[in-house]
């Protein structure tokens, strides 16, 4: 288990330190680099060099020599040092209950608890707390970049107009299938027996399926596909990396569905929709809501505002205008003047707690008074509808990629800007 929780974790924090018995090999430190006001140590360099020899070990790869290592870790440890510096000046901080949020998405990414994350790390000799540190590190370096970054990244609509009409464009905001496969082997040049023999079989397996039958267990038992053993699992697939026949008959499926046995160069396949996702059809399930926000302040307490929240509640139960009341008592300036209505919204564009109640809501029902992080609402669904956001999903996906590769480009960029402007001296010995 312990290499698996490595191996996610470097990708989440950068390289790990190493083993406490590696650094302590080390007689004496002494400063490898001064930069601006802070300084990279040689154990610093040593920790970090073990670790990707570890790293690059696990993935099966060969490590440099230790002198284009030493140079690449330290140029490496450097940059760090600038960006954290600079999180530093701009007030940075991250506090432990962020802190403690990601390091629990890093082990239930692992499906493990963060008990059995710790004690895996500490089985390579990791201490639990050098780990935090260097993840609080990387999340201070994250909001440098998004600052610095990210955040100065404009897309324009005729970006997006020119990438979704591009091939690659096209390519890239199609369809995602994640399919599941059973394959009987057929040779082309096979004879009209043997055709008729895998067709029979092929036939057997279909019908076994519409009847209930378990894809995972007749892939594994009777498919010759690579993946068999894991239930024919294919992962996600384009449209476009499938042949034409068998796109079009997986595009015509609903997700769990299973195709007619269909013939290829290689055998008969029959295909298993297991999700998709992208290309046409996102629909999106909307709700019209309206609500009443009361929020503690200088002058009313937490438990205040829970009060009053409870008496407005009550006054609706009673009869009176829950439209007259938001326009008295909401403290929600974007709603408040029209009775409280927010129109059509979508649960995840709102508070966890909000978006959780709407869904959780009955029509025409009104909710308790309940609590997000701006205050006491009280909430009630007027209405939901389905709406069709391929469009618009498309348009937010393409813009996203443009972004991505504007980041990518524009963050190396920077990278090199900040290490020229720093004051860094490489120290010998």
């Amino acid at each position: 288990m312990h290499s698996k929780f490595v191996t996610a974790l470097s990708l989440c924090a950068g390289l790990l330190f190493s083993a406490s018995s590696q650094a302590a090999v080390e007689p004496l430190d002494h400063v490898a680099a001064i930069v601006d006001n802070d300084v990279v140590m040689a154990s610093q360099v040593n920790d970090r060099m073990a670790s990707v020899r570890q790293q690059l070990a696990q993935n099966g790869a060969e490590a440099p020599a230790d002198s284009e290592l030493r140079s690449q870790v330290l140029d490496r440890l450097i940059l760090e040092s600038i960006q954290l510096q600079m999180g530093e000046r701009a007030g940075m901080q991250i506090d432990d209950e962020s802190l403690n949020q990601t390091m629990q998405q890093i082990a239930a990414r692992n499906g493990a608890t963060l008990e059995q994350f710790r004690a895996a790390l500490e089985r390579d000799g990791i201490s639990f707390q050098q780990a935090r540190e260097q993840i609080r590190r990387e999340m201070i370096i994250n909001r440098v970049r998004q600052r610095r970054v990210r955040d100065n990244i404009q897309v324009s609509d005729q970006e997006v107009r020119n990438f979704l009409n591009s091939e690659v464009g096209k390519y890239q905001t199609s369809a995602d299938f994640r399919l599941a496969m059973i394959v009987l082997p057929l040779a082309e040049n096979a004879s009209q027996a043997e055709v008729e023999k895998v067709g029979r079989a092929a036939t057997d397996i279909y019908n076994q399926l519409q009847q209930g039958a378990d894809f995972n267990t007749l892939a594994a038992s009777r498919s010759a596909g690579d993946t068999a053993l894991e239930g024919g699992e294919l992962g996600w697939r384009k449209a476009a990396q499938l042949p034409g026949p068998f796109a079009s008959a997986v595009n015509a499926l609903e997700i769990g569905g299973i195709t007619q046995p269909m013939r290829s160069p290689a055998g008969i396949h029959i295909l298993k929709l297991l999700d998709r996702r992208g290309g046409e059809g996102q629909m999106i399930e909307e709700f019209h809501v309206r609500h009443i926000l009361i929020k503690p302040s200088e002058i009313r307490t937490d438990g205040e505002a829970a009060q009053l929240a409870q008496r407005i509640y009550e006054r609706i139960q009673n009869g009176e205008s829950f439209a007259t009341l938001a326009k008295s008592y909401s403290e929600d300036p974007g709603s408040a003047l029209n009775g409280g209505d927010l129109d059509w919204v979508t649960p995840d564009a709102m508070t966890p707690e909000f978006g959780e109640m709407i869904t959780s809501t009955p029509l025409n029902t009104l909710t308790q008074p309940f609590q997000s992080q701006f205050g006491w609402h009280i909430l009630e669904v007027l209405g939901t509808r389905d709406v069709d956001m391929t469009d618009e999903m498309r348009e937010q996906q393409a813009a996203n990629l443009i972004r991505s590769r504007k980041y990518e480009e524009e963050l190396q960029t920077w990278l090199l800007q900040i290490r020229d402007e720093a004051y860094v001296e490489i120290k010998n010995g």
